[in-house]
């Protein structure tokens, strides 16, 4: 099967060969090892064998040297049938080295003592000794078909084992290469389709190891570009409907007072005044939200009381809660000094009780509170207005999110998104709870300064 036609590509095929390669080169190289292994057991078990059977030969002709009390007349007979039985030829030397019996085969072969090949064969001498003494010397002489046959059918072997080893090594480098390079292609192919303008590819693979973990990565990643496109055309919409009705109604009061149709008085023009700053606040959202964006949030650290600038934000803020027909509280410890940026504490908390105002129905309760925990100071924002579903608690903290309420409250949604900027700068922690109609709780949490922790 071609590479092309598997579908591997340019990676997947480098990757194919690169296993094969090793694969190939790491079965021929246990062959070669198997083979010189098993060739040289071969030897040292034939040598053994010969040695074995030139011991039991000379052993046999002692018996006979003794019986006959010389090589005159001695019975060779029994050790001819133990070189047979070896698959040898026999030669039994006296102590001169002249042939006193030969074996099936052939006459006297003049080697003298010692072993080595002949003509391709194999000889092994050994000594006669009767009552300890050499009376003379038995030689054996082997094929070495024999060896060479046992060495051809393990080498057939070994060579069948190896082309299936080979075989079996190409198909798993297939299979990995193909698992490897699967989840490859689909996030290519994704991000190529995602970058031309479709925003639901997706890679959709699970793959091995890090490659799936990239896969999902990338899925993730894409989602939050969607989600984050979806709530920027949601923020347009919303913008251009908030700043419609301003302007709209701007427009008109201008308008008449232009043409004379209405005689200017301080009622119209504290309704136009109030649409002015309605589209203050507008563009102020935007402006802090394109700040947050661009390089994050600055601080300028400094000793700053916790519990004085929630005092102060309060006071700044009571208008706007009583306004909304809310019921404000506050349990203050203190003072409790964190190193902040005092501005950007005013703006956190600010916003928190700017969206508890927005949020809250009339009579519903709003609770400041201050307090220590764990060498922390703490800041809750307890209100008991209607809650935070359980599915949009999640992303409360995102930029431009502003859940189901969003055609019933006006806002941007970003407040909640500043100020977890503002926290997090300070190296601090936010969290939202909300039990199920029970309310909304915003918990800042930040470090007290070096030395000023309570007892």
């Amino acid at each position: 099967m071609s590479t092309a036609r598997a579908g591997l590509g340019p990676l997947g095929r480098r990757l194919l060969l690169a296993f094969v390669l090793v694969a190939v080169s790491s079965v021929l190289v246990l062959t070669g090892a198997a083979l010189i292994g098993v060739g040289r057991g071969i030897e040292v078990a034939t040598q053994v064998d010969h040695e074995q059977a030139a011991a039991g030969a000379a052993a046999a002709a002692a018996d006979a040297y003794q019986q006959a009390a010389g090589w005159d007349g001695a019975d060779l007979s029994r050790t001819s049938a133990v070189a047979e039985a070896a698959g040898a030829r026999l030669f039994v030397l006296d102590e001169s080295g002249s042939s006193v019996g030969g074996g099936a085969g052939g006459g006297p072969l003049g080697l003298g003592k010692g072993m080595g090949p002949v003509g391709g064969q194999g000889v092994v001498n050994a000594p006669v000794l009767v009552n300890g003494a050499s009376v003379g010397t038995v030689r054996l002489v082997f094929e070495s078909a024999a060896g060479t046959r046992a060495r051809d059918v393990a080498w057939s072997w070994i060579a069948v084992a190896a082309v299936v080893a080979i075989l079996v090594a190409i198909l798993a480098s297939w299979v990995v290469t193909r698992l490897l390079t699967r989840p490859i292609k689909a996030i290519t192919a994704a991000t190529r389709e995602f970058a031309a303008g479709d925003r639901q590819a997706r890679a959709g693979v699970h793959g091995p190891g890090e490659l799936g973990e990239l896969a999902r990565a990338f899925d993730s990643m894409a989602d939050t570009v969607a989600r984050s496109e979806r709530d920027r055309r949601n923020l347009t919409a919303d913008v251009a409907h908030e700043l419609r009705t301003p302007l709209a109604a701007l427009q008109a009061g201008l308008e008449e007072l232009r043409d004379g149709l209405v005689e200017p008085s301080p009622q119209g023009l504290a309704g136009l005044h109030d649409q002015s700053l309605r589209l203050g606040r507008v563009v102020s959202d935007l402006a802090e939200l394109a700040a947050v964006e661009a390089g994050g949030v600055s601080v300028q650290r400094a000793e700053v009381d916790l519990t004085q600038v929630a005092r102060d934000e309060l006071a700044a803020r009571d208008s706007q809660l009583r306004t909304a027909g809310l019921v404000v509280g506050s349990r203050l410890d203190g003072p409790l000094l964190v190193r902040a940026d005092s501005d950007r504490l005013h703006q956190a908390v600010g916003n928190l009780l700017a969206n508890a105002a927005r949020y809250c129905r009339p009579g519903d309760e709003v609770t400041v509170v201050v307090r220590t925990v764990d060498h922390h100071a703490v800041l809750d924002v307890v209100d008991t207005g209607p809650g935070i579903a359980s599915d949009e608690l999640p992303y409360v903290f995102d930029r431009l999110w502003r859940g189901r309420d969003a055609q019933r409250v006006a806002g941007s949604g970003i407040g909640l998104a500043v100020a977890r900027e503002i926290v997090v700068a300070h190296g601090g922690t936010i969290e939202a709870s909300s039990p199920e109609h029970l309310g909304t709780t915003i918990t800042i949490r930040l470090p007290l300064s070096t030395g000023l922790a309570p007892a």
